[in-house]
């Protein structure tokens, strides 16, 4: 649950597993490395690519490489979805281009011979496709640095750890999962000494990757985990958290064990968070400008403006920060989980939470959970903070107290609810653009939809016999 703030405004990592083409070129030669992946990420967060014989990837990586449509126009299941204006059988499901960042390229030190590079996906014409993930943050940069700013964030994503591999929770039906702990843990050195061959080389390879992490802890729930990353700039600390996310999962297939995301595994247990911080600084100067000793709370106006609109928009945001059905399952009261919007200092039953001291003063917004794909909710904070800036928002009075008990606007109750915000929000769709609004709040809809359609084991066991 904590951010420590040497971990957040720390001296920056020497760099490690981070390589350059000519670095890469030189692996090819020795044999260190066969194989190239080259993704982009989808609206679900996943990395989705290909792999390329290394030698090929140097022959062609300064050219994109093609890929269908469709992989940002399809459900969980990769269904293809009917309703887009992106994406369609209309038009052919044609390609659109991933053009290699080169400055992404790393090894990846848990599978043999491999390195891995993040992608912009484009249209054939070489213009970016707006409601790509990865281009959807970079716009909102774009406009932050056009205000004169620039972002430095951090992430901490919470899972859940089971001794028990992917097949064999899925044979199992999902149920009589084995969490690596049987009882409540947070903090635990003794149940993590027990995790530690999975964490340590969780920590250990993920810093290998360049993907610097700052330490691990145990949270709450049994085989609830947290591996806290350091503070990047935005885009760099997005990257390394998608990267993180997957490769958490590898590592975990690796030893035979799983980890989850999702928001909220069952009714009785803590939900897992993706806690977003975020601080503001100069363009160009690095000077921080969200502290003024004098102003209040230590707050400069630009602070006060930012949380503002983060605050005021935090509504039409909630697609981006729980974007499946489950993610509301997740805002309980008494969980550590936020039931509203309202900010506070160093409080953790507040939406947002103010903390810090100089250099390394910033809010942390609460709300997003680990199913949130990292660039949307990193676009989302960015784009209400901004419109923040741009509207002069007052800051409305600190949340003194329980935020659970009283006072605080209310999380949207279910996916529809969040939706139905987006879809209303001028802000977001200036920000963002209609057509990106339009895209995301697309997938809501298809989303409640399949739901909408499926008999559970709740309706089951309440009716077949009583009803």
């Amino acid at each position: 649950m904590e951010h420590r703030e040497s971990a957040f405004f720390g001296a920056a990592p020497a760099v490690g597993g981070r390589l350059t083409l000519g670095q890469l070129a030189e692996a090819v030669e020795d044999g260190g490395i066969d194989t190239v992946v080259c993704c982009m990420t989808d609206m679900q967060g996943r990395l989705i690519g290909k792999r390329h014989a290394a030698r090929y990837f140097l022959e062609t990586a300064g050219t994109p490489h093609r890929q269908c449509d469709y992989l940002l126009a399809t459900d969980m299941d990769m269904n293809l979805v009917p309703g887009y204006a992106a994406a369609s059988w209309a038009q052919g499901y044609g390609d659109f281009l991933l053009m290699p960042d080169v400055g992404t390229l790393r090894r990846i030190p848990w599978l043999p011979g491999t390195a891995i590079v993040l992608a912009d996906v484009l249209h054939p014409d070489g213009t970016p496709v707006a409601h790509s993930p990865r281009q959807l943050l970079k716009r909102q940069l774009e406009r932050l640095a056009d205000a004169g700013f620039e972002a430095d964030m951090a992430g901490e994503y919470e899972f859940y750890l089971y001794d028990q591999s992917y097949d064999d929770a899925r044979a199992g039906g999902y149920r009589s999962l084995r969490p690596s702990s049987w009882y409540p843990q947070d903090g635990h050195i003794f149940q993590t000494s027990k995790d530690e061959p999975f964490i340590r080389a969780v920590r250990t390879l993920m810093d290998r990757a360049d993907i610097p992490i700052t330490g691990s802890v145990a949270e709450w729930g049994p085989g609830q985990q947290e591996i806290n990353l350091r503070y990047a700039a935005a885009l760099e600390m997005a990257d390394r958290l998608m990267l993180f996310k997957n490769g958490c999962k590898e590592i975990a297939h690796l030893h035979g064990k799983a980890v989850t995301f999702m928001a909220k595994v069952d009714g009785e247990n803590a939900g897992s968070s993706c806690h977003i911080h975020i601080s503001l600084k100069e363009r160009g100067t690095g000077r921080p400008v969200f502290p003024d000793a004098d102003g209040p709370h230590g707050m400069s106006p630009v602070f006060g403006h930012f949380l503002a609109g983060a605050v005021r928009h935090a509504p039409a945001a909630m697609p981006f920060w729980a974007p499946n059905v489950n993610s509301y399952r997740r805002f309980r009261a008494g969980t550590f989980a936020p039931t509203g919007f309202a900010w506070s200092s160093d409080n953790r039953t507040a939406g947002f939470r103010v903390l810090g001291q100089g250099p390394a003063f910033r809010f942390e917004c609460r709300i997003p959970g680990a199913d949130a794909n990292p660039y949307l909710a990193f676009a989302a904070l960015i784009a209400g903070g901004l419109a923040g800036l741009e509207e002069k928002e007052p800051l409305g009075p600190m949340h003194m107290g329980d935020a659970y008990s009283r006072g605080a606007s209310p999380v949207p109750a279910s996916l529809g609810e969040a939706v139905a915000a987006l879809e209303a929000s001028p802000a977001f769709a200036s920000a963002l653009g209609p057509e990106v609004v339009a895209h995301y709040a697309r997938y809501a809809r298809r989303e409640l939809a399949e739901f909408d359609a499926v008999v559970t084991d709740w309706e089951r066991i309440r009716f077949f016999e009583r009803g």
